[in-house]
């Protein structure tokens, strides 16, 4: 029997300040495909997913609301849950920060790291941005101002109970050079490495319960909540959900995430880690930003996007299709609507939705004739490749290639005059080729076509021809808009 590789994949928590838009969708698509690839070679996949529920910023939103924190934050948690089922995602955990096995978790490593006396009471000052829930140093700040949320930070300075990051700046450094913490794209890790050798500090991690209560209260001194990003960083242990799912699991194979949180995740988060003896993650991926048309994405411009708008105008497979082809994965990237609809008009709905109806109109008045497939070996080889390699743009491209190929092959050999049921057999299985290949990024369209042309998405599907059988004509897939 052949021993299945386990794969764990993380997106980060989303924080709930506000509904789910096209960047939280981003990050949890791309994650999405990346499990379900796995899932077609075999692999024991763990996908997780959540949403970080506490902090200043929640506080203060809820009471501007009228709301209790727990009220507001249960709205946004569900329509996160509701807005990734719609994009279809395959997750088998949604945490949140408020679950009580978390809380519990987060209580019994604050006391283990206070224990071993990686946690000491002091007076804290820093720049606090409550828009980034994070302390900033003055290098990092812009004329004064944050430069994600243009606004000057607070001056804080209060009691709190501080961790002994500056104590692990030595190890990190090695490992994120030496890629036994791997940080991709190069870039980022450059980036990292810059960060620490300027200095780690001590960093805060915990606020004075009368300033802010809505958070977890630490076990050692009921005075004081925990910083929010202590708390949040350990849903990746504690979404696990079990014992056994954490043995089998752990550590995270992947951790997707943006840049602004990159630098908390390259220092606090493998510090607390190495802290309490647990293995680190080994890779840290970072994408890029968003643009809308060219402008930053922001609710003072009005021009955040929700993506059910999107799903719900065009197609959820269009969406995904859309956001993976057209942005490289790892760089920052334009959205816009008018070239969204161009995809979903012409490379989903006339050559890939076109191709589909159009071999499915004949084979179903012409019967099929086994003969030597169409050879797309290199074509499963070089995506294999690029998905792994996370050039997810450019196994779309190399999919869509061949999708072309078989445009021009049908053109070329014009079987609705010819009749011919051998060019029918390779049409039909260069298409089973190419929806098997295509179902991490498109699932519902690719369980479509294998519905139309009885076959299974599977890993032995794929490197088997298609068996003859009878074929239906189709519904068209992609409706023009």
């Amino acid at each position: 029997m052949v021993k299945k590789n386990k794969f764990y994949v993380t997106t980060p928590i989303y924080y709930v300040n506000s509904a789910p838009h096209i960047g939280s969708a981003y990050t949890t698509i791309a994650a999405d495909i990346l499990a379900r690839w796995n899932k077609l070679q075999g692999n024991d996949v763990f996908f997780l997913t959540g949403t970080d529920e506490h902090g200043q910023k929640i506080q203060q939103i809820a009471e501007e609301a009228g709301l209790k924190p727990k009220e507001f934050v249960d709205d946004i948690a569900k329509k996160f849950k509701e807005t990734f089922k719609l994009l279809n995602i395959s997750n088998d955990n949604f945490i949140r920060t408020t679950d009580e096995k978390h809380i519990k978790e987060v209580k019994k490593i604050l006391q283990e790291l206070y224990d071993k006396k990686l946690i000491y009471k002091g007076i804290y000052e820093a720049y606090y941005c409550v828009g980034c829930e994070q302390y900033k140093t003055k290098q990092e700040l812009i004329d004064g101002k944050c430069p994600l949320h243009k606004r000057e930070p607070q001056i804080i300075k209060e009691e709190s109970y501080i961790f002994k990051l500056s104590s692990f700046q030595d190890k990190l450094l090695k490992l994120i050079k030496s890629d036994k913490y791997l940080i991709s794209p190069q870039k980022r890790k450059n980036e990292v490495i810059s960060f620490i050798e300027e200095g780690l500090k001590d960093i805060s991690i915990s606020r004075l319960k009368s300033k802010v209560n809505w958070g977890i209260e630490l076990p050692f001194d009921k005075e004081h909540t925990c910083y929010v990003w202590i708390d949040a960083f350990w849903n990746y242990v504690t979404g696990l959900d079990t014992k056994k799912d954490f043995d089998k699991f752990w550590s995270p194979d992947i951790q997707l995430m943006a840049n602004d949180i990159l630098r908390v995740h390259a220092t606090i988060w493998p510090a607390l880690l190495l802290a309490l003896n647990y293995e680190l993650p080994k890779k840290l991926f970072v994408h890029g930003y968003f643009t809308i048309n060219g402008e930053k994405m922001s609710k003072s411009l009005g021009n955040v996007i929700s993506p059910l708008y999107l799903i719900d105008k065009y197609s959820v497979d269009t969406l995904r299709y859309y956001l993976m082809r057209k942005i490289v994965f790892g760089e920052d990237g334009d959205f816009s609507e008018e070239a969204l609809k161009e995809s979903h008009n012409n490379e989903l709905a006339n050559k890939w939705g076109n191709l589909v109806s159009r071999v499915a109109a004949l084979a179903e008045k012409c019967s099929l004739e086994e003969t030597t497939p169409l050879n797309s070996k290199i074509l499963i080889k070089k995506t294999q490749a690029l998905i792994e390699n996370l050039e997810l743009d450019k196994a779309l491209n190399e999919i869509f290639s061949f999708i072309d190929q078989l445009n021009e092959y049908i053109q070329s050999k014009k079987p609705w005059e010819t009749h011919d049921k051998k060019v029918l057999y390779q049409l039909v299985n260069g298409i089973k080729d190419a929806s098997i290949l295509l179902s991490p990024f498109m699932p519902e369209t690719s369980e479509k076509i294998a519905k139309i042309f009885n076959f299974e998405i599977s890993l032995k599907s794929l490197n088997e021809s298609i068996k003859i059988s009878k074929i239906k004509k189709v519904d068209i897939l992609f409706k023009k808009v």
